[in-house]
């Protein structure tokens, strides 16, 4: 079975942590909590993947405003 990708595992803490902060997390905090979270995660991998994550998963997160992170309601 395959590790998970560098990218993978970061989707997957942001998720994690937005799921724990359900009135959204702006972007440096998710940055900074994810990077916390293993510090083996460079910075701009981590800023890069966050930073995408509305176009990447425009079904499940979105901005209500500026830098702020919210998952939608399933």
């Amino acid at each position: 079975m395959k590790s998970p990708t560098i990218t993978q595992r970061i989707e997957t803490k942001a998720f994690e942590l937005l799921k724990k902060h359900p009135e959204g997390l702006h972007w440096s905090e998710l940055k900074s909590k994810i990077e916390a979270s293993d510090p083996s995660f460079h910075p701009k991998t981590v800023n890069g993947i966050v930073w995408k994550l509305p176009q990447k998963y425009p079904d499940k997160i979105y901005k209500p405003s500026k830098g702020l992170f919210r998952l939608l309601k399933s």
